[in-house]
């Protein structure tokens, strides 16, 4: 019987477990990422582990996010991370040398090795063959540390293309197309492995942007084959010593098979408010836009860009539209210059954005109330754009630039111009990585620096025997992290701050959550299907922690999110009979007793006092989380367990 491709790389990196789909295991962890906006919390836990340095083969501090310094907090933040990685053995990408996940495509991506990220995006580095995973701050920190990551194993779907995609026709449709069959949350518990004739006529970027997309599925991750395209990046790179193929068996088995026909696609959007809200160019038709926004950690490649530059060239961006673009790296912004790729952009009127993430995290470039703005985007969740009027549609490059040309929405294919994209792909590409600092060889007289808004991260305390607390708020379906812990420009400088961050938490759905938290003593969360979808931020679980909260009870709950939930120490249930949501209110009194026997078990009873009724909650624990749950959390049951201190008998 044959291994995929996911099979073969979980093989070799097996420390504890068995390759078994929704088995509990434990994988050794090469490489690791950070970004600034979650890596200055991870590296506050890496220095509460006593270490002298990272155990990983390679590990990169990147700044990407908070690149906005209209006050001390970023550049405070910026040099913290920049000394402690020069201190404890970490790759520093200085602020400008570009988005995590370009730059770590171009310059670190390995075929074969794990990669884990505190970014949701990481899956990016699918697109090389690796298995690149996102996860909270904290487990990228006991990656860092040497110790294994636990994950429960996935089931494989393989995505299998055929045909060849048609001019003005991307990528990105791809992955809009994969959403739109699987929804938000249907990839939770999976990793979807692309192969068939089809994947040979993609390039490696390309590839990424399906992969980098892939975290909106809900799925574990994302992963092309290690191929001859994958070679010819490698090579274009000057890393060829560190491709090597990396391919599916013949008779390689998997858990689900669906087929994509990439001559039959056509370019799409994702509608507001969410990702998989998918509808095809001709299907919204022609509606007046705003603002287009190229770029992102998804569509920011040289490749991407050269198709920009290419339609733009010699035409000017509509009256009505601002048009504004973001290069993924250093390296990108770079060659676009030197071959004049660049001034053909800036002549059509686009302004020129920084090598970062910038508008898609909400740092600066909001639209205007209820104005309308369409990105190259990965989420158009509510809000996420720093206006909340606002409506957010996801398409690829093509389709924007094309549709800031004529002021409205417009398929690419229906242009009254020729455009020529022949040439674009480059051989080689320029490498400069004089903005990639390496660490000290003399890490013991490095002195971190911690700015005044660098505050301890919350810490939980042992569960308590019983929880007792009111329905501080009962949401919806698909609850984001950005729902649960804004980020936008104003929030983002206090990422290290948890006490500040916590008064805005839920702010954007509810602005006195954090006041009712604080009258209460903190209580439940009660939420709806996948709750926690979204970003890797540990923040949407450390601000409630903060606040009082114990425990969550939703009818489901995304990956990253209920891992960080654990992490904290707060308590994810699930609903065994979802009719019982409806018969919780908000500031509904809920008791559970006895909760250390309960978790252990497979369900618990949950008291409503106020009705005088009473449901089952399911939990699903498996050992090692219970352990954190029982300590309040990963870090104390770390500590816990170096001590010897007996939790329970």
């Amino acid at each position: 019987m044959g291994k995929n491709i996911v099979y073969k790389i979980l093989e070799k990196h097996l420390v504890e477990g068995e390759l078994v789909a929704g088995s509990p295991a434990t994988i050794k962890i090469d490489r690791t990422l950070t970004q600034d906006s979650t890596g200055t919390m991870a590296y506050l836990q890496l220095e509460a582990m006593n270490i002298d340095k990272v155990k990983t083969k390679k590990s990169v501090a990147y700044v990407d996010h908070n690149m906005l310094q209209q006050g001390f907090e970023n550049a405070d933040d910026h040099k913290y991370i920049e000394t402690v990685a020069k201190k404890y053995g970490i790759y520093f990408s200085k602020p400008g040398n570009g988005i995590c996940h370009q730059v770590n495509l171009e310059r670190f991506s390995v075929p074969g090795d794990t990669l884990l990220g505190s970014d949701s995006h990481t899956p990016t580095a699918g697109g090389v063959g690796m298995l690149a995973i996102g996860a909270g701050g904290l487990d990228v920190a006991l990656a860092m540390a040497g110790e294994p990551y636990s994950i429960n194993i996935p089931r494989v779907t393989k995505v299998e293309l055929i045909g060849k995609l048609n001019p003005m026709v991307a990528s990105k449709d791809i992955i809009l197309e994969v959403l739109k069959r699987e929804t938000v949350k249907g990839g939770v518990g999976r990793v979807y492995e692309y192969g068939g004739i089809g994947v040979e006529s993609l390039s490696v970027p390309q590839r990424a942007t399906i992969t980098n997309m892939g975290a909106e599925l809900g799925a574990t991750t994302s992963i092309f084959p290690s191929d001859n395209k994958t070679k010819e990046f490698f090579k274009a790179q000057d890393r060829l010593d560190d491709w090597s193929e990396l391919l599916a068996d013949d008779d390689a088995v998997y858990d689900e098979i669906i087929k994509i026909d990439l001559d039959k696609l056509e370019p799409m959007v994702a509608a507001p408010h969410s990702p998989d809200n998918i509808k095809t160019c001709k299907e919204i038709g022609p509606i007046k836009i705003d603002q287009v926004a190229i770029g992102s950690c998804t569509n920011s490649s040289y490749e991407d860009l050269m198709k920009v530059s290419r339609i733009l060239k010699g035409r000017k961006v509509a009256q009505n539209v601002s048009l504004v673009i973001a290069p993924g790296s250093r390296q990108v912004m770079e060659m676009i210059a030197r071959n004049g790729a660049l001034a053909d952009i800036i002549a059509s009127g686009a302004r020129i954005l920084e090598n970062s993430c910038g508008p898609c995290i909400g740092m600066g470039q909001s639209p205007g109330t209820d104005g309308i703005s369409l990105r190259t985007f990965n989420r158009n969740f509510f809000g996420r754009s720093g206006t909340n009027s606002a409506s957010v549609y996801l398409t690829s490059p093509e389709v924007a630039a094309v549709s800031a040309i004529y002021g409205y929405l417009r398929d690419p294919r229906d242009i009254d111009f020729k455009v020529d994209f022949e040439g674009i792909y480059r051989e080689n590409f320029l490498i400069d990585d004089s903005m990639i600092i390496e660490p000290s060889e003399e890490s013991e007289n490095v002195e971190v620096v911690r700015g005044p808004n660098i505050k301890p991260f919350p810490l939980n305390t042992i569960l308590a025997k019983n929880i007792q607390g009111k329905v501080i708020i009962k949401t919806g379906d698909n609850i984001t992290t950005d729902h649960i812990m804004p980020s936008n420009a104003k929030l983002l400088p206090f990422r290290s701050n948890i006490p500040h961050l916590s008064t805005f938490c839920f702010s954007t759905i509810d602005d006195k959550f954090a006041d009712r938290c604080m009258a209460n003593s903190g209580g439940f969360i009660v939420g709806g299907d996948n709750y926690g979808q979204g970003s890797s931020r540990e923040h949407a679980a450390l601000a409630p922690l903060y606040l009082g909260i114990k425990t969550v009870i939703a009818k489901s709950f995304a990956r990253i999110h209920r891992a960080n939930l654990i992490n904290s120490g707060i308590i994810p249930l699930v609903f065994e009979n979802e009719k019982d949501y409806d018969l919780i209110n908000k500031m509904d009194e809920l008791v559970i007793t006895d909760v250390k026997s309960g978790i252990k078990a497979d369900r618990i009873l949950v008291n409503n006092i106020n009705r005088g009724t009473s449901f089952f909650v399911k939990t699903g624990f498996n050992d090692n989380e219970i352990n954190m749950l029982l300590a309040g959390g990963k870090l104390n049951s770390i500590k816990i367990k170096n001590s010897k201190e007996v939790l329970y008998v």
